[in-house]
């Protein structure tokens, strides 16, 4: 993929951000990417000092996050993006976009760039995944203009309803999606 404009959306699982940078990273060489976080990137965390996260994406991107549900907005009316991800997708993300919830930065540019009929790209990472989140995750799989990138389970004995997606197939995932069509499998 080259020359395309890509929103970047982050969400709190925040055991997944050195393999998001990473893609950010690889993406960002050949595209305009940009980078859209979730008011949970506030936060410090075990994981992170939100400040340094925030640096770390400005170095990648050169560009500022957007972080209000305000600057987030106008990513629609402008069709500012060919295409929009979001890596890692939160179960509560996921439960938001099923049911059309818009109360985040990172809901708020994926509602607006949605009415556009272009591309929404989730990678999931969610403890809950084959529990309370299936059925969102089935929910999604419905609608037009959203695709998974592939997912599998991180650890089957010790976290069994857990499901992170396979972050390396993000740019198979968006390329395919740009030509509107569902990388397989689904499910690794």
């Amino acid at each position: 993929m080259k020359g395309k404009r890509i929103g970047f959306a982050i969400t709190g699982s925040y055991c997944t951000f050195n393999k998001t940078l990473q893609q950010m990273k690889m993406l960002s060489k050949h595209n305009e990417v940009f980078p859209i976080f979730s008011f949970s990137i506030k936060a410090d965390t075990r994981f992170f000092i939100s400040s340094d996260f925030y640096q770390a994406v400005y170095n990648i991107t050169g560009k500022k996050p957007i972080d209000t549900i305000v600057d987030a907005e106008p990513i629609g009316p402008n069709k500012s993006l060919d295409i929009l991800l979001i890596a890692p997708c939160t179960g509560n993300t996921l439960a938001k976009l099923a049911y059309s919830i818009t109360d985040t930065p990172v809901l708020m540019a994926s509602k607006a760039h949605i009415r556009n009929d272009r591309p929404l790209v989730l990678a999931v990472s969610t403890n809950d995944a084959l529990s309370g989140s299936a059925k969102n995750i089935g929910h999604l799989l419905n609608y037009r203009n959203i695709f998974f990138v592939p997912m599998s389970q991180d650890d089957p004995i010790k976290k069994t309803r857990s499901i992170v997606a396979d972050f390396d197939l993000i740019e198979s995932t968006l390329a395919e999606a740009l030509q509107g069509r569902q990388i397989q499998p689904i499910y690794k």
